[in-house]
Order: C-alpha cells, then structure tokens, then sequence
C-alpha cells in the first residue's frame, strides 16, 4: 500500500542581521564595492521583528492563514499588514534572531559557537519557554564567554561573527585552521542549517501526532552540504539534526538536487515506506544563509523593505498507511530525465502531462498544481514576475494543447488549479513542498482529491552539467477502504487471515518437530 503523509511542519527565522553579514548578495557587495551605497543604505530597509511576524506571506506559510486567505488580499502584501498577528502557528513559528543563535548553540557539539555571557543570561529563558523546546535542548544552552574573547577570534581568528541590532554578541570559529571546508563562514552556513532542521523537525514530529521514537530515518534535502577536505558533501545533517531533536531511533541520510531536492526525497521516504524498509521516515529541510537578502538590491532600489530576512524550514512526516491519512501515489511520477531538454515545453511536459497520461488521466484531474511557489512581493520587484503564475500559464498552455482544456478557461486555470505564491526564495524551500501541509488538511477534509507537487532544479550551477532537473508526485485521498472493498475483504479481514495462516503454519512446524 502507498506510504501516507502524516503530518508537515514550517518554520521561520527573522535573522535581519545574518541579511547583512551573511547573505552572498551583501558579502559578494563587500568584497567588489565596499563603499556602496546600497550597503549604506540596507540597514534602514531592513524589517522590525514584528513586522515580519505581521506579514502575510509569513502567516500563510506557519499556517495561520491559506494560500486563499492570501488571494484575498490586495497586491502587495508588505504594505498591508496584519495586525496582531501570533508568534507561533499550526505548523510552525516564526523566531527571533536573538532566540535562534541561542537554538544554533544548542546545536553545536564542537564548541565553535560562542555567545557573549550578557546576551545569554538575557534571552535564554525565552528560548527555554518555546512550548516547542524541550528542557534537554534548553538544558544545552552555555553560560556564555567574555565580550574581549569573542572581539578576539572575529579580529585575529577569521571567526564569523553573530550580530543583533548592530552589536557583536557572539561568533562562530573556524573548525580547521586551514581546512576551507571547515571555515567559520562554512560553520556558520551548516549550524544555521542543522539548528533550523532540528526546529522543523519538532515540529514535524509534534503535528503528525507520532511519538520521537517513532520516525525511523531522516532524509535531509536542503543545499548545503558538510564534510571536510577528504569528503567535501560528506555529509550528514540528517543524523546531526535527528540527534538535538532526540529522534533516537532514526538513523538517515542527504539528498541533494538544489530546489528539486526536496520532491525527489518525499519520493525516497514514500519508497522507502512502501517498500517496508522504515515505518517513519521525516524529510526534512533547514534555512540557507546565502539566499538572505538575495533580491535585495532592488528591493532597496525600489524603496522596499528587504523582504528575504527569513530563514525558512520544513518537514514532511512520511508513514506506513493508516487508512486515512493522504497517500503518496508512488504510480504517477514525473520526472525531468536526461534527455529531456530545457525547452519549457518539455520540462512542464515530462512533470505534469506524461505522467498523467501514463495512468490515464488528464491535466485538469488534478485539483491543485504546487509548483514553485516563491511569493511574488519578493520576486516581481527583482524582475522575476509571479513565478506560480508563470507555471500555471505554462500548464494551461499544455492542457489546451492536448485537448483537455478549452481556450476561453485559460484565464481561470490558475484561479482554479493554482495557488498564489506565499513561500520565502530560500532556494529549496519554496520547490513544491509548501503546500503539502494544506493539501493534506484540504484531502481529508474533502475539499480536494488529488494534488499535484512539482520540484524544479538547476543542475548548471554547479558547473557539471548543463541540464535541468526537476521530479513530481501526486498527493491523493487514502485509498485503502476502496481497496479493501474492490476486493470483498477489508483491512482487518486481511490482517486477520494472515494472523491465522501465521498460527496455522507454526502449528504444521511444531507437529513435524
């Protein structure tokens, strides 16, 4: 039977700080034009944390409002913001900057993170009192080091130095003095990682109402990757994460497959599940310090606040089929293969068209369509238009084309099939996966039957190859009574019928013993 989503969690992190000193826009700005006015000028565009929190986009994404809420709302959305909006949500929360560096030193088994004495002792009650954090990860929390250290390592040790509200509060060390690998801006990039990989995953674990023990293996998708200079992408942030998050019974692995990365390891987990190789697995996927304040620099431009100041995080519970919960159809994959161009035609072809057509359905059978689902307040100003609209204009396009959609309901396909873009441009995050935690509630509440989640990838950034990538599912309605009742027997009847033949076999054994 088809492995089911039990659950999915997503988190943020308003780090406004790491946008300045971290984010590769601004560190690639430092390094070419350190006299820049646009560097001059990024501080004072950079939001508060509660208007962060107050921002729609951020609110549909924790859950608190749904992508339909969100199309309500009048174009664009950071000058209307919604008033007293929470903290935490249904799926997640959004995190202070000054709670999340206390949460990367929970993380830190190797001792490369410091926090000044002063700050600690200010903020680590708060952290301590997240509902989300247990007392064993609040229990990891240092007592800090001396102000005079930590100016030390950031001036004579090449550490990377953690700031809030413009005062160096603490900073991370290189963890090899010549290992590149292991520099300080590579300790910081991968803690941010792992610290929001583990917050997602408590969240993931707590929302699918599965106990820690329970999930059995972790796949990491994000794009970062850890290791030293004998093994570059070694690996393995998905045990790292799984050990502070206290999953002791997990066991994992990375994927990586840039924004992709996250639909091919959904389809892992189902595959692994289906196969009876885990019960549980959770895919998981933290925040990446390198896309903060990408589109910045036209944000600025344009008299807009810098919008990417979150760290963004997610994860997917994948379990054994429990009758109910909306399953992963292992039979209708889309994948983009080698031979398949670039053409947008064919990509969109490959993902959408021929595996519906292999099991003989068509393009308007699926009720919702996920593509990339980057939210267009961050996008449009960079010159990168409404990414979801684009896709959706491109599928209609192929259903029209095929015969399965008349021209005069072009203009409503989107409306009706599509979602209005909500996610952070956090690289992988936004690749499909943010509307799994909706799509599963909309499944077993009716509202929907199946759901389409499309991953895309750009393979050439890493000067390997020139080829795209990108792999898609379908999430639909559990199936298992449908089953049982094709076949006159139901699920207990199954169950109880191979329990007999079990007893009856042992019976047959112990006579000829």
């Amino acid at each position: 039977m088809n492995a089911v989503i039990k659950g999915a969690s997503y988190i943020l992190a308003h780090v406004p700080a790491m946008v300045i000193h971290n984010g590769s826009t601004q560190i690639t700005e430092r390094i070419v034009n350190p006299e820049s006015e646009y560097l001059k000028q990024l501080p004072e565009h950079l939001r508060t944390y509660k208007q962060a929190v107050e921002y729609w986009p951020n609110q549909v994404y924790i859950g608190n409002k749904t992508p339909d809420d969100l199309a309500g709302v009048e174009f664009p959305y950071y000058d209307k913001p919604l008033e007293g909006a929470p903290r935490y949500g249904k799926f997640g929360e959004i995190m202070p900057e000054e709670e999340f560096l206390l949460l990367m030193q929970c993380t830190d088994v190797f001792d490369v993170l410091l926090l000044e004495k002063g700050f600690v002792a200010a903020h680590k009650d708060a952290l301590a009192a997240d509902p989300i954090i247990s007392e064993d990860i609040a229990a990891r929390i240092k007592e800090g080091a001396e102000q005079a250290d930590i100016e030390h390592f950031v001036a004579e040790e090449h550490a990377e130095g953690l700031y809030v509200d413009g005062k160096l509060v603490g900073c991370v060390k290189r963890a090899h003095d010549i290992d590149v690998n292991l520099s300080a801006e590579v300790m910081h990039e991968n803690l941010v990682n792992k610290a929001s990989n583990t917050l997602a995953l408590l969240y993931a674990v707590r929302n699918a109402g599965v106990e820690k023990t329970d999930v059995e293996y972790v796949i990491d998708c994000s794009e970062e990757a850890c290791g030293d200079m004998n093994q570059r992408g070694g690996g393995n942030f998905a045990k790292a994460a799984a050990e502070i998050a206290g999953l002791t019974s997990a066991t994992g692995s990375d994927t990586r497959g840039f924004c992709a990365g996250p639909s091919h390891a959904v389809v892992e987990a189902a595959a692994l599940v289906k196969a009876g190789a885990y019960k549980v697995v959770a895919v998981t996927g933290g925040g990446c310090t390198a896309k903060l304040g990408m589109n910045a620099k036209d944000h600025v431009k344009k008299g807009l606040p810098a919008l990417e100041d979150c760290l963004g995080g997610f994860c997917v519970i994948v379990a054994a089929n429990d009758g109910v919960s909306p399953e992963v159809n292992l039979d209708i994959l889309g994948r983009h293969t080698v031979g398949t161009g670039s053409a947008p035609q064919n990509v969109i072809g490959s993902l959408v068209a021929d595996p519906l057509e292999r099991n003989g359905l068509k393009i308007t059978d699926i009720d919702k369509y996920s593509p990339e689902m980057q939210n267009p307040d961050i996008t449009k100003p960079a010159g990168a238009g409404d990414v979801p609209q684009a896709n959706y204009k491109m599928i209609a396009a192929l259903a029209v084309k095929r015969g399965e959609l008349e021209k005069k309901d072009l203009a409503t396909f989107a409306s009706k099939h599509g979602l209005v873009g909500f996610a952070p441009t956090q690289g992988h995050i936004p690749s499909g996966v943010p509307y799994i935690g909706f799509a599963r509630e909309d499944i077993m509440a009716g509202k929907l039957n199946k759901v389409m989640i499309v991953g895309k990838g750009s393979l050439f950034l890493g000067r390997m190859t020139n080829l795209f990538d990108g792999v898609s599912f379908v999430i639909q309605a559990n199936t298992a009574e449908a089953e049982s009742a094709g076949s006159g027997v139901s699920e207990a009847q199954v169950r109880g019928m191979i329990a007999d033949a079990m007893k009856e076999f042992a019976a047959v054994l112990m006579a000829k013993e």
